[in-house]
């Protein structure tokens, strides 16, 4: 029996979790559930699974989640940062799935991380933000570490399994990244500029956050992807090719210098990649529907356009800066997306929004979390100061 912790409960990945572990009540058991401000979902997941811990990232949340779970759950009720670290890095928990969304899931992800926990990462902001820092946690601490984003799930099994982080060893060539495209991936540049919010959140393949589809919509999805890939399995850009395969069902390959091709295919579905986690080195049943390649009949790829979609190049270069690039990339975008969703920005100036920020900063090698932290929040602040000067 493997006992879970649950970072962000409450959406897409966390919902996908909770439906795999219900299929398995005899291998996991839910030590914990958190999430940022959505109570009435946390209720009704408290009485589901009846977890040991619930956590609100917002004190006031927190406040109404106790005055609302009844007495005889058994479940306490935690509040911020601190308690989302605690239930990461408790004793009793085995698994730790990572699925905050952005910069808020580095700490209780880092948390489990030092905690030697195995840690199921689907929030690639940690490793966009820390790289290095939280590649050496991992280390340290003996840490199991196990891709949940499909595309790095993909390559995770299409490689040696003690040969993750040593492609020369294994005889990698190249690591063949896939993305669908998103919902604007036939749009002209023109047809860009008017896009709404619900156009970008209305990803063709896959169900996902708000935030999330806006990244797939720009390319920076792949992009922030393409950072976590070098920082997984220790590699550099130029070893890493997008490729756009608007099918979503090869969700990415690894090319040997043998000439042989691997790719895992699959139902865009994020149950499979979860689970695979989940169970590892095993697999179960995840719910997912089999696969009928007849019905596909055929698989399509193109090369990605960095004339229309910038944010894959600005994340491939942040990453060749090193030091509190990637950070300051990611910070930005976190601030233009939001922005953006609000209808205070075109999603063209998404882009243009990180861009200026970038140029705007003196990058540096982060020496621990707090410096780092300190020039997210400084990214964040000069970003908000070019908003005005780019807003709709």
């Amino acid at each position: 029996m493997r006992n879970v912790t649950i970072l962000g409960a409450t959406g897409s990945i966390g919902q996908s979790t909770l439906d795999v572990i219900r299929r398995h009540p005899d291998r996991f058991a839910v030590h914990a559930l958190t999430a940022s401000t959505r109570v009435d979902e946390m209720v009704s997941l408290c009485r589901d699974f009846r977890p040991r811990f619930a956590v609100m990232a917002d004190v006031t949340a927190a406040a109404r989640l106790a005055e609302q779970l009844p007495r005889d759950l058994g479940t306490e009720v935690l509040a911020g940062e601190t308690g989302l670290c605690e239930v990461a890095s408790a004793g009793e928990v085995d698994t730790v799935m990572a699925a905050i969304v952005g910069a808020a899931g580095l700490a209780p992800t880092l948390a489990a991380a030092k905690a030697g926990k195995r840690v199921l990462l689907a929030n690639k902001e940690a490793l966009v933000m820390s790289g290095q820092m939280f590649m050496d946690a991992v280390a340290e601490s003996g840490a199991e570490l196990l891709p949940i984003d499909s595309e790095h799930n993909a390559i995770f099994q299409c490689l040696p399994s003690d040969q993750m982080r040593n492609l020369g060893g294994a005889g990698v060539r190249r690591i063949l990244l896939t993305a669908s495209g998103g919902p604007f991936r036939t749009f002209s540049r023109e047809a860009l500029r008017d896009v709404t919010p619900a156009q970008a959140c209305a990803h063709p393949n896959w169900s996902m956050g708000r935030k999330i589809s806006v990244d797939s919509a720009s390319l920076m999805n792949k992009g922030l992807e393409l950072i976590e890939a070098c920082w997984l399995f220790d590699t550099r850009p130029e070893m890493v090719e997008v490729h756009i395969h608007p099918e979503s069902i090869i969700h990415s390959m690894v090319d040997y210098v043998d000439g042989s091709v691997l790719a895992q295919l699959g139902s865009p579905d994020m149950r499979t990649p979860i689970a695979n986690g989940l169970a590892w080195p095993e697999r179960i049943d995840a719910g997912v529907k089999p696969l009928d390649l007849f019905a596909l009949g055929q698989f399509n790829f193109e090369r990605p356009d960095l004339e229309r979609f910038p944010c894959l190049r600005l994340a491939a270069e942040a990453f060749e800066s090193g030091g509190t690039a990637p950070a300051v990339l990611n910070a930005a975008n976190e601030v233009a997306v939001s922005a953006f969703l609000n209808g205070n920005l075109r999603f063209i100036d998404i882009p243009v929004m990180i861009e200026r920020t970038l140029s705007c900063m003196t990058m540096e090698v982060a020496e621990d979390f707090d410096a780092l932290f300190a020039k997210d929040r400084e990214a964040r602040a000069r970003a908000q100061e070019q908003l005005p000067l780019i807003a709709v």
